[in-house]
């Protein structure tokens, strides 16, 4: 029997969401905004060297968009299923829904949608989270869901991530989250490095950050493959159906990034070594012993100055004194001395 406004007792109703993490959504604005910038500074760049800061520059900002978005997202091991289960306790009445499962760096992210949504005179549409990151307590925003009266399903998967599941799998995937959120932290500064080496005369050191960049990258990879396969995987069944998880989106963008700072990183240093000048050219830094790839301004080139060497400079020459002059008579009285 429905009460409070079509609501069964004790339960306080769907909660409004954002269509996406506001996290997320921060960052992604951020770098957005960042390369509109660049965008409409773009055309002050004359000539072929406006394709070469925009493939800069737009790789950059994609890959310290991936380091920062991954770090915060839900979706490193997903999974979904469509099923038939109980909707709340001490009833008998079951639901058809799909039971989502997002798990993140820094906790999980439950979702139950019904199909169709509008089902027992409610609207069935949930999305929770239960985070573990430092300053957060799990156990206790589990034991507020209860009192919340959520729905059996967002209860049951939260529950085989608390501490005291004989699951274990808030141990595994919390250590798995906080060493891989570590080294994403420090390919970040990577990252930071690469781009201030970069910009300066010292390219092969921005290389070599590029390098380690990816390599934290897949460093962080490493730990949360590794720890989150310490444990077998504990079955997760949800009525007649069984819940499985896979590596998701953010597990595979984060290692194609790592791959790609590595490639770049590799390039960089190989290209400085067979042909530095073309490394600084696509750098639009000068290369003046080289006359043939100086940058000039038709190229987006700055205008640098450029001084003779000693054996390109004119020998002196002798200018003699005019006749007239050595001819002239001298009326001064020191000229008889």
């Amino acid at each position: 029997m429905a009460a409070f406004g079509h609501t069964f007792p004790f339960y306080a109703g769907p909660k409004p969401t954002f269509p996406t993490d506001t996290t997320l959504a921060v960052i992604v604005a951020i770098f957005l905004t960042s390369l509109v910038t660049f965008i409409i500074i773009l055309p002050g760049i004359r000539g072929k060297m406006r394709l070469f800061w925009m493939l800069r520059v737009v790789t950059s900002l994609f890959i310290g968009a991936v380091i920062l978005a991954v770090n915060f997202s839900s979706e490193w091991s997903v999974g979904q299923v469509s099923t038939n289960t109980s909707y709340k306790a001490f009833s008998s009445q079951w639901i058809s829904a799909n039971v989502g499962l997002q798990i993140g760096l820094g906790g999980v992210n439950i979702t139950l949608t019904g199909t169709p949504v509008q089902q027992l005179n409610e609207t069935i549409d949930y999305n929770e989270e239960f985070t573990w990151r430092l300053g957060e307590n799990y156990a206790e925003e589990y034991a507020n869901a209860l009192e919340k009266g959520l729905p059996d399903p967002v209860l049951y998967l939260a529950e085989k991530f608390t501490p005291h599941s004989p699951c274990g799998l808030h141990g595994q995937y919390r250590l798995a989250g906080h060493y891989t959120s570590a080294m994403l932290w420090v390919a970040f500064l990577c990252w930071l490095l690469a781009n201030v080496m970069l910009s300066m005369p010292v390219l092969v050191y921005g290389g070599h950050m590029l390098l380690a960049t990816g390599l934290f990258q897949l460093l962080g990879l490493l730990f949360f493959s590794t720890a989150t396969s310490l444990t077998p995987p504990c079955p997760l069944r949800l009525g007649a159906a069984t819940l499985h998880t896979h590596r998701g989106p953010a597990y595979w963008i984060t290692l194609t990034t790592g791959l790609l700072c590595v490639l770049l990183g590799l390039a960089m240093v190989v290209a400085h070594r067979m042909q530095p000048h073309r490394l600084k050219a696509f750098f639009s830094q000068s290369v003046g012993e080289d006359p043939v790839l100086e940058l000039n301004p038709e190229e987006g080139g700055l205008l640098s100055p450029r001084y003779r060497s000693i054996t390109e400079s004119p020998e002196p020459q002798d200018i003699p004194l005019s006749e007239a002059s050595s001819e002239a008579p001298c009326e001064e009285p020191d000229c008889a001395l």
